[in-house]
This record gives C-alpha cells, sequence and structure tokens, in this order.
C-alpha cells in the first residue's frame, strides 16, 4: 500500500462476548498497512467483556457516548439541515429519535477525524453506529461505510438515509445482498461487496486427531451462542430429552451470556433446562475468553447450534476451525458456510427430532464424524479465515479513494 490507510472502526458496545471477529479483522487491517481507530457508542456490560483482548481494546478505543457540551452546541445548530436531508428518504418519529440520539456523536467523531487526519469511517453496524457515521459526513466528515451483519429490520429507521450517503457497502451473505437490494431499491448503494465473516485459523485449530465418541462415556455437546430466545438452546434442551428416551446420555455444555449481562434470557432459560428431564446434563457457562471455548471445543464430539435464524454464524466457524463436527441449522445465510453431509450438517430449525436424530448420526458414524471434522477445517481455512473481510474492506476504500 503507498500510503496509509487511516481508517475510523465504529462498533456499538466494544468489546462485546461477539466481538472476537471484530478484533480479529483489525489486527487483519493493520498486518495488511492500514492504521485503525476504534470507536464506538459506549462500554459494554461488564460481565460481557470475557475475552484476554478485551482491555486492550476497550484502552484503544474512544467512546462516543452523547458527546461533548461543544459536540451538543455544534450538533443543535446542524440539527436542521440534518433533518431536511432525512426527510427525503422517509421521515418518522423512529428516525428523529436515531438522529437526536446520535447527534452529538456524530460531532465528536467528525472531530476525532479531523485531529488524527482519518480518511474513511466504517460501521460495523447499520443502526445507531451508521446514523453517527451519515451525520457526521453530512457535517464535514470523511465517507464512510456499513457492514450489513443481519436483516435490515433489525436495525431499526431511517435505512434509506444511511446507506443513500455511503461509499460503498459489504453485505456477510448473498442471501442477505439480495434481501437487502430488494428492500432498499435505489437507494441501496452502487457499490457492493461480498465480505462475511472469518476466524484466525492459525489460532482457532486442531490440537490433535479428532476422537469420536464411544459408548462407554457421555456424548458431550458443546454450544457458544449468546443466551437469546433466536439461538435456539431450548431446542437444544428438548433434543437431548429425545436422546434420554432413545437410551444416549449426552452433555451440553453452552457458553454466552444474554445481552444483559446474566439478567435477561438466561434467567428464562435457567427456567426451561430446570423444568426438563435433563437438568444435571446441561451446563451454563457464562461468557469466555477464546482460549475457553476452544478447550471445550476440543473435547466435544460435537457443536450443536439451533439457531431460528442466523445470518451467518461465526461459532460455527469456530467449531469447525477447531475440528469439531457441527451441526446446525438451515436459517439465515448458513447454508452458505455449511455444505450439509460435505463439511457440517444442517437441519431446519425448532425441530429438536431433527437434531437429536443428526447428533446420533454422529455419534454412531465414527467415519462420518472425522469426515466432517477435516473437511469442517478445510471449508473455513479456504473460504473464511479472518483476513478476507479485512482485503475486503481495504480494497473497497482504496479503489474509491475519498474526494
Amino acid at each position: 500500500m503507498s500510503n496509509k490507510q487511516k481508517i475510523a472502526i465504529i462498533i456499538p458496545q466494544f468489546p462485546g462476548q461477539t466481538h472476537l471477529f471484530f478484533w480479529n479483522e483489525i489486527k487483519e487491517l493493520e498486518r495488511m498497512g492500514a492504521e485503525v481507530h476504534l470507536f464506538s457508542t459506549r462500554p459494554p456490560v461488564k460481565s460481557l467483556i470475557a475475552h484476554d483482548w478485551s482491555n486492550t481494546a476497550a484502552a484503544r478505543t474512544t467512546y462516543l457516548g452523547l458527546g461533548g457540551v461543544s459536540d451538543k452546541i455544534e450538533a443543535i445548530l446542524r440539527l436542521p439541515g440534518w433533518l431536511l436531508e432525512l426527510r427525503k428518504y422517509g421521515f418518522g418519529e423512529g428516525a428523529l429519535k436515531s438522529a437526536l440520539v446520535s447527534a452529538a456523536a456524530a460531532i465528536k467523531l467528525k472531530k476525532a477525524c479531523s485531529a488524527r487526519g482519518i480518511t474513511h469511517v466504517h460501521a460495523h453496524s447499520a443502526a445507531n453506529c451508521a446514523m453517527i457515521a451519515a451525520l457526521c459526513r453530512l457535517a464535514g466528515g470523511p465517507s464512510y461505510s456499513i457492514t450489513l451483519h443481519g436483516p435490515l429490520v433489525d436495525y431499526g429507521p431511517a435505512q434509506p438515509f444511511k446507506w443513500a450517503h455511503t461509499q460503498f457497502g459489504i453485505m456477510i451473505t448473498k442471501v442477505l445482498e439480495k434481501a437487502f437490494l430488494k428492500s432498499l431499491g435505489s437507494d441501496a448503494p452502487e457499490r457492493l461487496f461480498l465480505g462475511p465473516m472469518g476466524v484466525d485459523t492459525e489460532i482457532y485449530k486442531p490440537i490433535g486427531a479428532y476422537q469420536p465418541w464411544n459408548e462407554k462415556e457421555p456424548l458431550r455437546l458443546f454450544t457458544c451462542a449468546r443466551l437469546n430466545i433466536v439461538k435456539g438452546h431450548q431446542t437444544v434442551v428438548k433434543a437431548l430429552e429425545l436422546l434420554k428416551a432413545s437410551g444416549v446420555i449426552a452433555h451440553l455444555t453452552i457458553a454466552g451470556e444474554d445481552d444483559e449481562g446474566g439478567t435477561g434470557f438466561r434467567k428464562e432459560l435457567e427456567q426451561i433446562i430446570a423444568s426438563s428431564t435433563v437438568s444435571d446434563q446441561v451446563t451454563l457457562l457464562g461468557a469466555l475468553d477464546g482460549a475457553v471455548v476452544r478447550k471445550q471445543l476440543y473435547s466435544a464430539h460435537a457443536c450443536v447450534m439451533a439457531s431460528m435464524h442466523e445470518p451467518l454464524g461465526v461459532a460455527y466457524m469456530e467449531a469447525m476451525a477447531c475440528g469439531c463436527p457441527t451441526i446446525g441449522t438451515n436459517a439465515g445465510g448458513v447454508a452458505e458456510l455449511i455444505n450439509h453431509g460435505k463439511d457440517g450438517l444442517l437441519v431446519e430449525p425448532n425441530n429438536p427430532r431433527a437434531i437429536a436424530d443428526e447428533v446420533l448420526r454422529l455419534a454412531r458414524d465414527a467415519s462420518l464424524a472425522q469426515t466432517l471434522s477435516v473437511a469442517g477445517r478445510e471449508r473455513i481455512v479456504n473460504s473464511f479465515s479472518s483476513n478476507r473481510s479485512a482485503k475486503v474492506l481495504l480494497s473497497a476504500i482504496e479503489a474509491d479513494p475519498p474526494q
């Protein structure tokens, strides 16, 4: 790279429990010669700061919050012009609230970019982070781009406004891109790139040959996902009950916490587990560092996650990269990651019987389990390493430098 790119990356509530992918991308960008400046809306709940790199990342991050006094004053002066622009793309109460919440933060971001010589902002969320980047741009700040990590409807109002002013957009799956274009139509940016999430395959890798299950030991299953009803933990618990009824005792270990730090869906899931017939076969570990997650994957016979919807799934990638045979749901963009029967297994969401059947199939067919262990690893190394999205982002910025 002839001239070092100075890039701002803005991530909501960074560094949280599911943010390893972002950290890997940041490291890859820096290895490729970019100068990365980290911004976030606000820090995450303390119980969700679980990684060995979290403190380092937090120390590097500028938290925009609601901006300072001078930021608020400038935002108030610019607000009429911003609202006029917002009205061009449809204007409602939700869009107004998002703009008001983001206004002073956008000015704080603009000032930081000017002081540091930052020439591009990338928002890793199409919610308020994207609104901040858009308002910053309209206030004379640098160009910006957005990565879409899930269905557009999940990211709140004012989407046409946020995307109309971008330099480019990045979609993590083809399924997501198709739905995005259908939703936004002419308001979609002209330049869209496919940039799926990935994992560091030099860290997430097997430590030895995969060891299939034998009937003399409990069947060990592992799930790594935040505690949210959409992740389908309750479906896997029901699958464990079906396995028990068929004479197979499976132990499920779940790594992850709810977004409230343990006071949200975790309470509901604990009740589901307590009232089940397998209450002594499920362990909730909370938010964990990646090293502990890898240790769990190395000892598991299979990784099982029964999401009702999953845009792509870094947890699947981590398991596959470590050589742990993986069972997932054919939901969202997962089919772009897992090829059923070749490098993993897929079932329909909300189907405990299908999960139980595939777990039994994998457990009783050592050859299949070993094949999926090797092929799953190869799939991630070849197509979903963490440098892929970094290359896409940096190439897109350099292809059309800001004016």
